[in-house]
């Protein structure tokens, strides 16, 4: 299995899991995990942990720090296709008719420079060059808009272009060598 993690997932685990990892086990675990390339961090979620919540996910998780441990993505750039489902089915109507087509630019290009762009983008690439091994992305975020932005939640983005998202609680179970027991 391979899944692609985002900021909100990487932050949930830090502020939610990690504090009652006594043992280090789960720490391990992901370093592990992250280390042998089945849970892939991107260089824009990187740069995203480092200012969200006063890096405390970077500060905590060190190991990402490592340029090894990231996925450069630079080079991923958005098929004509993509532009189409961008400019139509990813933004958000009621927000776009408000928009000034300079404003509707600005925010495309702005959502194309995103984490949340490049983990689309990653996923697709992968998709079309892996056909034995499906990636899946990982997000807390819900497919529910409440941040008045101008393109739709990842959950909801993920649906239109048929990629498998999960939650980080859904992800910890699919692990079976990863078993939380009370004392």
């Amino acid at each position: 299995m391979k899944v692609v993690i985002d900021t909100s997932s990487l932050l949930s685990l830090v502020r939610y899991y990690l504090p009652f990892d006594k043992n280090k086990f789960l720490l391990r675990f992901f370093q592990n995990k992250i280390e042998s390339g089945e849970i892939i961090i991107l260089d824009k979620v990187f740069e995203e942990c480092q200012y969200t919540s006063r890096g405390i996910v970077v500060d905590t998780l060190t190991f990402i720090k490592d340029k090894k441990n990231q996925i450069k993505t630079l080079e991923l750039l958005p098929t004509q296709k993509f532009f189409n489902q961008l400019e139509n089915q990813f933004i958000n109507g009621s927000t776009r008719n408000l928009l000034t087509p300079v404003q509707f630019e600005d925010r495309k290009n702005s959502f194309l420079n995103s984490a949340d762009a490049k983990l689309l983008l990653y996923c697709l690439k992968d998709r079309t060059q892996s056909k034995e091994l499906k990636i899946t992305i990982v997000s807390e975020e819900t497919e529910v808009s409440n941040d008045n932005k101008a393109f739709k939640k990842l959950p909801a983005i993920c649906k239109i272009l048929e990629i498998e998202i999960i939650t980080l609680p859904e992800l910890l179970r699919l692990y079976d060598d990863i078993d939380f027991e009370f004392k």
